[in-house]
């Protein structure tokens, strides 16, 4: 990955507490004096996460390296089985975030395809940025689900998500898709801030009265550690 970060890179600040705190932080955001409301109706986000056979994105992730990518397919609704998406390359580095986006334009698998088939359908109608990035990361490690709620400053300078819900099943060593056995993790929700490098000091007034600490949160990560029962 690129050491320079992109113009269009979001500063990314996350929070992570109990499911309980859900109601709470949503009227905190609703009577907030930045005027969030909710841009669009929520949505169900499902993905798979992709890495090397010997997790090297969890290894750079979990080391606190600067720069790091993490890759993805990405869709959106109730749907057991993927539908037509987006293979997504998310980007970090440090607090900022980007993402490259390939959108497959049609569903990669249906019941009883095995991760072969799953791998060869989204390759041959990915491009070839997009085939490199599966390619160089060909192992299927975990599949997470969540439900995600939207919200934006009256001006849109400042966005925010809350994602609850979190399920996360294991891929390892599986001959298809596994939907049935959820991983055991914590009833935790996600709270992110993300906005442009110029909208950094609005940001830090925003989120100066917020009840949370800062800290630092990897869906992949909680995943991964879960399966291997850490």
């Amino acid at each position: 990955m690129s050491r320079r970060v992109p113009d269009h890179a979001r500063l990314e600040i996350k929070f992570v507490a109990s499911e309980l705190e859900v109601h709470h932080l949503r009227q905190w955001l609703r009577l907030h004096p930045a005027g969030f409301y909710t841009p669009h109706p929520d949505r169900h986000v499902n993905n798979v996460y992709f890495d090397t056979h010997n997790y090297f994105a969890f290894t750079e992730n979990l080391s606190g390296a600067s720069a790091r990518t993490k890759v993805r397919y990405r869709w959106y609704g109730h749907h057991d089985y993927p539908v037509a998406g987006a293979l997504e390359i998310k980007c970090k580095r440090n607090y900022f975030g980007w993402k490259l986006r390939f959108d497959a334009r049609e569903p990669p698998c249906s019941s009883g395809d095995s991760w072969h088939d799953i791998r060869t359908n989204l390759i041959e109608q990915l491009e070839p940025e997009a085939r490199k990035w599966l390619e160089a990361n060909p192992h299927p490690v975990i599949l997470n689900r969540y439900h995600r709620s939207y919200f934006v400053t009256h001006d849109g300078r400042v966005r925010a998500t809350i994602d609850t819900g979190q399920v996360m099943y294991d891929q390892r060593y599986k001959p298809g898709l596994n939907i049935t056995r959820p991983a055991n993790i914590p009833e935790t929700l996600v709270l992110e801030f993300k906005f442009a490098r110029s909208d950094r000091d609005l940001a830090s007034q925003i989120i100066q009265g917020l009840p949370l600490r800062v800290s630092r949160n990897s869906k992949y990560m909680t995943g991964v550690k879960a399966i291997h029962g850490y």
